[in-house]
């Protein structure tokens, strides 16, 4: 008896690990398939048509709104004879400088290869800072009279947490080579002449921002309060346009149908898999956002 117990209890085992692994199996496989169609673009059409490509959300590495998948969509944008014009969609707060700077680049470039397209730029609710450098590549700007615009500025945070380690009772034992090589560390008192350097990384990179912004916006800025303007500031749709900073307001289907002429819209924005939409929501719920605001003390705009 105690033997067919014991027999029965080894199947029930057997037939777990079989089912784990066949579950596994079935897994891998669906991440395979649903990564290998990722970056595909959106629907073409064979008609005239405005291509368009939205930028929502936050422009970083690990965002749908990544350079990688931006990129991709603006390339197969301006490939296909059909799309008369680019429409950058835009509702970002903004991202890290890098990824808004591929994207910047990129646009320059396909401008210079394809001259007879021009690209728009239409922000919704927002287009500050990443989004708005973004959109100064474009020939044109449009928003809504109430969408937030600018923010051209740069920001980099992190925390102190030296004193808490002490009201703790904590010993923190950290070992590098290099007099400044742990300058951003949150346990540790931040330095003077750190804090100056770090403020020239960001004023640095803020004129990289000016400069895209100069270079695309050209004398559309003319007779503006610079210093204002490029201080960080938001202002509505209507200010903007009263600053230079969008040419004028209208949603995606007044610039596709008035402005640029082709009313029918083709989205080519790279789509995430279903398993890329529902691991970023996993790592979310897991806390990875605050993990890497305290470890990773980045640039942002």
């Amino acid at each position: 008896m105690k033997e067919t117990f014991s027999e029965q209890k080894k199947a029930r085992r057997w037939g777990i690990v079989f089912k784990s692994l066949t579950f596994l199996y079935l897994f891998v496989a669906l991440f395979m398939v649903m990564q290998s169609t990722a970056l595909k673009p959106g629907p073409k059409q064979s008609e005239d048509h405005t291509a368009m490509v939205s930028i929502k959300g936050m422009i970083a590495p690990d965002q749908d709104a990544n350079a990688n998948a931006i990129v991709t969509a603006l390339r197969n944008a301006f490939d296909n004879e059909q799309a008369k014009a680019i429409m950058l969609h835009i509702n970002s707060p903004g991202g890290t400088p890098v990824q808004a700077g591929y994207v910047y680049d990129e646009i320059q470039r396909l401008k210079g290869l394809h001259k007879d397209k021009k690209v728009y730029a239409v922000i919704s609710e927002l287009g500050a800072s990443g989004g708005y450098y973004i959109a100064a590549a474009a020939d044109e700007i449009y928003a809504d009279k109430a969408s937030l615009v600018g923010s051209i500025g740069v920001t980099a945070s992190s925390f102190g947490f030296e004193q808490t380690l002490d009201k703790l009772g904590v010993e923190r034992r950290h070992f590098t080579a290099g007099e400044h090589k742990a300058f951003l560390d949150p346990f540790s008192p931040l330095k003077q002449d750190e804090k100056v350097f770090w403020q020239e990384v960001l004023n640095d990179t803020h004129q990289q921002f000016i400069d895209a912004v100069e270079q695309g916006r050209k004398d559309k800025l003319a007779g503006q309060d610079k210093t204002k303007l490029y201080s960080g500031l938001i202002w509505n749709g209507r200010q903007a346009k009263a600053l230079g900073l969008v040419d004028g307001l209208g949603s995606p289907g007044t610039v596709a149908r008035e402005v640029i002429g082709h009313e029918t819209i083709v989205d080519y924005t790279v789509k995430p898999s279903p398993l890329a939409a529902f691991t970023k929501q996993l790592g979310l719920a897991l806390g990875t956002g605050i993990a890497q605001q305290v470890s990773q003390p980045g640039l942002a705009m």
